[in-house]
């Protein structure tokens, strides 16, 4: 039975070239991979593709090994190995268009683990207080501002991000919103995205970091 769900990739290019690799389905025992962007490949336990060799799959995880690195994937999560330190080095990333038309991916904020969707049109990163509090974020000593919304006003916090990463891709010191409003995603929004160079290349999007 055929399981592949919609690949949110991105690929971030550390400076010990890293590969970005994502488990993206399952058929049987075999996995559905996409290295460094390239089009979904079905690998057997023990082929290798693009360099990444399949060691061994455990329902819906695969772990695979590349450059002497061995980790675990969980689906639809990217994960970069094979680069020469695993920080956070990065200059770029690829986001692919979801079959929903927006650009989406993993990454955290204070190093808690968090799904984002890219919005230009937020001023800054925006999360509900329910998130807010999954990571253990203190937004109350924040400043309360008020936010205009399609349903009325509603109070937020403005408050200030230690960091957020996408990949191999973080960025310090990150303005945010915290909102009362129940919220499906964190917005990725302008206060991140400000951080780098933006460019639309087919179905892609694609952030090169400024400097």
């Amino acid at each position: 039975m055929k399981s592949l769900i919609p690949a949110l990739l991105l690929a971030a290019c550390g400076f010990a070239h890293a590969q970005s690799v994502m488990l993206t389905g399952t058929i049987g025992s075999r996995a559905i991979l996409i290295v460094d962007g390239s089009a979904p490949k079905t690998v057997a336990v023990g082929e290798t593709f693009q360099g990444v060799k399949l060691v061994a799959m455990q329902g819906d995880q695969a772990t695979v090994e590349a450059g002497g690195k061995r980790v675990s994937l969980r689906m639809d999560t990217p994960v970069s190995i094979g680069g020469g330190g695993g920080g956070a080095g990065g200059t770029r990333i690829v986001l692919p268009v979801s079959s929903g038309g927006h650009f989406m991916t993993q990454g955290a904020i204070n190093g808690r683990a968090v799904s984002f969707m890219v919005d230009t049109g937020a001023t800054a990163v925006a999360m509900s207080e329910a998130d807010a509090q999954r990571i253990g974020l203190d937004y109350t000593k924040g400043q309360p501002v008020q936010m205009n919304t399609a349903n009325g006003t509603t109070r937020a916090y403005r408050v200030r991000l230690n960091s957020v990463r996408v990949g191999d891709v973080e960025v310090y010191d990150v303005d945010a919103v915290v909102s009362q409003q129940p919220m499906p995603f964190i917005l990725l929004g302008n206060s991140f995205i400000s951080r780098f160079s933006m460019r639309r290349d087919a179905d892609q999007m694609v952030l090169e970091k400024r400097y």
